[in-house]
């Protein structure tokens, strides 16, 4: 194994997003992946032999040997694998959802204070360059729009599509809205899992915007767009292709509008890789990663209130 100058990081957990991980940290200049950990020792050693890192099964082994570490566990084993990693003042980048419930994330966000280590969330989302190009130019939006639609898969079925899928756009939200909701109506539908794979969920913040929310995971499409509507202002962001366009009216002293606007500048490359820079950078200089815990956390709380308003609904649809 070659030895290489940066960051000593190991990845727990290399399944479908582990792997991912691994594979871009092993190109970073500035990490020294020093291992992979997974409870299926034939895929830790596979993994490991790939990326050129030493292969483990057990969490236990890492304390000592890195500085930041990677969870890519199942969302259950987020809380037991994370917190005592934070509590040994190791930083983390664990993936969305960042715990099962807020409880458990109010812990591991403690933890990291306490012990001054960096805790970032994995919405992978925000470093998207096209969102990361159109957020600093919405503004007191009024109305926002949101699609998320992707074909079936056999990854994250142990969680409902909000947590899965959608969870990332409430994150985007919230970063230009605020925490303060005023009122959600949503809905959602079991229809090849035994947890809610297609959902539609309508939020009221107390700054007055209403947002509109799509998510699915049965579709035969692939749709992931953001649309911002404010004042004299378009904003529209289409995540999977990665491009933005923002549209504003110039008024002239007649009172004529003049649209003017277009395509945003936002370089093609890998969200996940940029994920990991901002992540590596902020263990190096001790500064604060895009989605801190408290992002993360402030995601998830909304996540379950819409979970709990969807439960609530089918209820009253039942009893109807």
């Amino acid at each position: 194994m070659t030895e290489r100058n940066g960051v000593k990081v190991a990845v727990v957990g290399v399944g479908h997003f582990g792997r991912n991980h691994a594979r871009i940290l092993s190109t970073l200049p500035n990490v020294q992946l020093e291992a992979v950990v997974d409870i299926n020792r034939g895929r830790a050693v596979e993994v490991a032999n790939q990326v050129g890192a030493q292969a483990e099964t057990d969490v236990t082994a890492l304390p000592g040997r890195v500085e930041a570490v990677i969870v890519a566990v199942p969302t259950e084993f987020h809380y037991p694998v994370v917190l005592p990693l934070l509590e040994r003042g190791l930083s983390v980048l664990v993936e969305k959802p960042m715990a099962l419930t807020v409880a458990e994330a109010d812990e591991m966000v403690e933890a990291a204070s306490a012990a001054g280590a960096i805790l970032a969330v994995g919405h992978t989302e925000r470093h998207n360059p096209a969102v990361a190009a159109a957020l600093p130019l919405v503004k007191a939006p009024r109305f926002i729009e949101v699609h998320r639609i992707g074909a079936f898969t056999a990854r994250s079925l142990d969680v409902d599509v909000v947590f899965d899928l959608m969870i990332h756009d409430l994150d985007i939200v919230q970063s230009v809205v605020g925490n303060e909701v005023e009122s959600i109506e949503a809905v959602g539908v079991p229809v090849l899992t035994d947890h809610v794979d297609i959902a539609n969920v309508r939020i009221r913040f107390a700054s007055g915007c209403l947002v509109n929310l799509t998510a699915s995971r049965i579709s035969r499409d692939r749709v992931r767009k953001l649309r911002f509507f404010q004042r004299d202002a378009y904003i529209s962001v289409d995540c999977a292709e990665q491009q933005a366009e923002s549209w504003h009216v110039d008024r002239t002293t007649e009172s004529i509008p003049i649209i003017n606007g277009g395509k945003l500048e936002a370089p093609m490359g890998e969200p996940l890789e940029y994920e990991l820079a901002d992540f590596i950078d902020a263990v190096s200089t001790g500064g604060q990663p895009r989605v801190d815990g408290k992002g993360g956390r402030s995601a998830l709380a909304l996540a379950q209130r819409v979970a709990v308003e969807m439960k609530e609904g089918e209820g009253r649809f039942i009893d109807g």
